[in-house]
This record gives C-alpha cells, sequence and structure tokens, in this order.
C-alpha cells in the first residue's frame, strides 16, 4: 500500500480538538504499525487562532516522527465569512452563492490543493477530517477518487450546505464514528456510490483513576455530578446549568449535592446557586480521570456530538453518564452500552439523577457495563485494525 496521506485544517504537536485529537490518535497508532503516512495541513497554529496567520513555516517537519507537510493560506475576507456564519448561527438560511462564499473566505490553501491534485499518485488515499472546513471541502475536488472523509458529522446548520451534498457524493469512502452518524450522512448526501463504514473512535485505555485522591485534593467532601469538555453555548451547557438549579431548588434532601465543571472556557451561574457549582477549568490529565472516578455521575448534555470521548472516559472510570435525548449518538451508545440514561426535559433530568444517587449498586453496574462496552469496542488496536481493512 502507498503512503496515506491526512488532510486537517491545522495540526501541530500539542493539538487540542475533537476531531484534532481523534487524527493525532490514528496518525500515531498507525506510525506504530509501520504505516508509511504523512499529515497535510495549513500553516495556520489552530482554530482559535487567526485563519488567515501563516503561523508555521510552510514545508516539511516531523512531529514525534511523523511528517507534516504545511502549506500557506490564502488572505481570506474574514469579516465576510463571519457575516455569513452570523446568519448560520442565528439560524436563518443562506444562498448557495452564501455557501461559496463561506468555503472561499474561510481557512483555505489554494497551495494544498495544487499538491494533492501534483502528488495523487504517491498516495494510496487521502483522508480528510472534519467535513466542514474548505480544506476537506476543496481537497475532495482536488482527488475525489482517492478521498475518504471521517466526517465527524453532526445534525447542524452546516451540514446542509448543498455544496457538501454535491461534492461529497464524489468521494470514495465515509468513514463514521457511530451508526447514527452514518444515518444522517446517508440522509443529508447522495452517497450511493460511496463505500461507507463504520469504525468507531480510538480511546486510550491505559490509565490509573482514583476518586479518592481526587477529592483530598481538590478538598471536596460532597458528591458531585460531573461535566467534563469545553464549556460554551453549543455543548448546550447552560441547560445543565439550568436544570442543575431546578433540581436543587426542587430535592431539598440533596442540599450537598453540587456540579463539578472541567475544561475550557467561561461561564456564568444563577446568584441564588451560585456555590453549587464548582469550576475547576484545565485540569491535567491524571486529575482529569479521577474525577470522573469521584463523580456520582457524568451528564454530557451536548445535542452535536458524532462521538463523546468524554463519556467514553467516564465509562473507563466506572461511571455512569446521562446524555441527552437530542444527541442520536450519545442516546445510541447509553442504550447500547447499558451504561447510561437519557433525558429529554428537566422532569426526565431529575429523575435521571435520582434514580442514579438513589441506587448505587445500579450506577455501579452501569459504570461497569461501560467500561467493558468501551474495552470491546473502542481500543486502539481494534480501531487501527479496522482502519487499515478499510483504507485497503
Amino acid at each position: 500500500m502507498k503512503k496515506l496521506g491526512f488532510v486537517i485544517p491545522w495540526y501541530h504537536k500539542d493539538i487540542r480538538g475533537g476531531a484534532e485529537l481523534e487524527l493525532k490518535g490514528i496518525v500515531e497508532h498507525l506510525h506504530k504499525k509501520g504505516v508509511e503516512l504523512e499529515i497535510l495541513t495549513t500553516c495556520v497554529k489552530e482554530f482559535a487562532s487567526d485563519w488567515t496567520e501563516n503561523y508555521f513555516k510552510e514545508g516539511l517537519e516531523e512531529i514525534d516522527g511523523i511528517p507534516v507537510r504545511r502549506f500557506k493560506v490564502r488572505q481570506g475576507n474574514m469579516n465576510l465569512f463571519h457575516s455569513i456564519n452570523g446568519k448560520l448561527l442565528r439560524g436563518e438560511s443562506i444562498t448557495y452563492n452564501e455557501e461559496e462564499t463561506f468555503l472561499r473566505e474561510m481557512v483555505n490553501s489554494p497551495a494544498l490543493y495544487e499538491y494533492i491534485k501534483d502528488h495523487s499518485e504517491e498516495y494510496h488515499k487521502f483522508i480528510y477530517i472534519p467535513y466542514m472546513f474548505a480544506t476537506t471541502y476543496e481537497g475532495v475536488k482536488a482527488c475525489p477518487y482517492k478521498s475518504i472523509l471521517i466526517p465527524c458529522l453532526h445534525d447542524e446548520c452546516y451540514a446542509y450546505f448543498q455544496t457538501f451534498r454535491e461534492v461529497y457524493s464524489m468521494a470514495s469512502g465515509m468513514i463514521y464514528l457511530s451508526e447514527p452518524e452514518k444515518q444522517l450522512a446517508e440522509k443529508l448526501f447522495k452517497l450511493s456510490g460511496v463505500k461507507q463504514t463504520v469504525v468507531g473512535a480510538g480511546v486510550d485505555t491505559d490509565f490509573e483513576y482514583d476518586g479518592n485522591r481526587f477529592k483530598e485534593k481538590y478538598n471536596i467532601d460532597y458528591p458531585y455530578i460531573l461535566y467534563a469538555g469545553r464549556k460554551d453555548e453549543s455543548k448546550n451547557i447552560y441547560t445543565l446549568i439550568k436544570y442543575f438549579a431546578e433540581y436543587k431548588k426542587r430535592n431539598q434532601d440533596k442540599s450537598n449535592l453540587k456540579l463539578v465543571l472541567i475544561g475550557g472556557g467561561d461561564v456564568t451561574f444563577p446568584e441564588e446557586f451560585k456555590d453549587d457549582y464548582v469550576d475547576l477549568g484545565f485540569l491535567d490529565l491524571s486529575d482529569k480521570f479521577d474525577a470522573y472516578a469521584g463523580a456520582e455521575l457524568l451528564c454530557q448534555p451536548s445535542f452535536h456530538e458524532s462521538f463523546s470521548l468524554v463519556i467514553m472516559e467516564s465509562w473507563l472510570c466506572e461511571r455512569p453518564v446521562i446524555v441527552h435525548r437530542g444527541c442520536e449518538v450519545t442516546t445510541d451508545f447509553a442504550i447500547r452500552s447499558n451504561g447510561g440514561l437519557y433525558f429529554k426535559d428537566y422532569f426526565e433530568f431529575e429523575g435521571c439523577v435520582n434514580y442514579i444517587l438513589n441506587n448505587p449498586k445500579v450506577a455501579h453496574n452501569m459504570g461497569l457495563n461501560g467500561r467493558k462496552f468501551v474495552l470491546d469496542n473502542f481500543k486502539w488496536d481494534i480501531i487501527t485494525e479496522r482502519l487499515l481493512e478499510a483504507f485497503k
């Protein structure tokens, strides 16, 4: 098999983000298997950077033994991009021409696409992640017959672009992180001629966890629900904050229960219950896993997930989860694993929390069920073999 080219908008040694970390894990584990591969990316540093700034030097470098080939970005009109993105975020419809403008003015590298066209015979396949950036859209157009997408697809406004529907139907293959993601893609795109498979996502499983150690380190002497991840509206965080305040109001016998939040971002809490929220920000890996282990449960309220690393990590630490019914992916995981519950409104949220708090033995078994589900399906050696079979 010729080398594999993995295409992503940005990449560096300490990259953060769901799709970025998934790609990092994929290339590192394939590299250990002796697979010849390369990362093709832009000179932009990361998602939160200026998408018109060439932060890194163009050309070839190595990161942990993996070749990373960088290309300069075009100087897009970010004001125009943000004006169209703002319409989308407000729920307004946009025209086909505006879709094209959105993709042209975002992070974009014509030099990268020219390289893909000119050097396509050197590669077995080009693998693109995630679906919504111009590096994927234009990259697929550059060499469709060698294009495989790992789309990380959510049911969100961008997924309904006509431009995506037209171009992604030309790809050679689609690799999904979950069955509901595949079902969504088949609903949105014309994929009759595209090979498709559900592989899942790799999860690191070899770590220690100790809930008591976490409680001692952070002086926690109360039961807590854990939220882990980026704290912003796109993760539906304010629904959890609102529901937790209502829960405290209605359940006086749970007066010592708190909501502990870990991860980046800033949020505001209801003044009346502000002492019931504990925001610890970013934790190192050891403390993060200990935080899962010490929790009564993890709540993942997000609607928009193509996988969900945080619920997998909670299960690996033997704790149950509750998820929002509005997310087909996390609900499917909760049902198939028998490791969690799901809610669609406040009263179901209250019922889920009370069931887990009032039935500690059942909660423990749910956590063990979840751990087995992750170990049976998402260990890296399992995922790596599935990926190699898909690429071949």
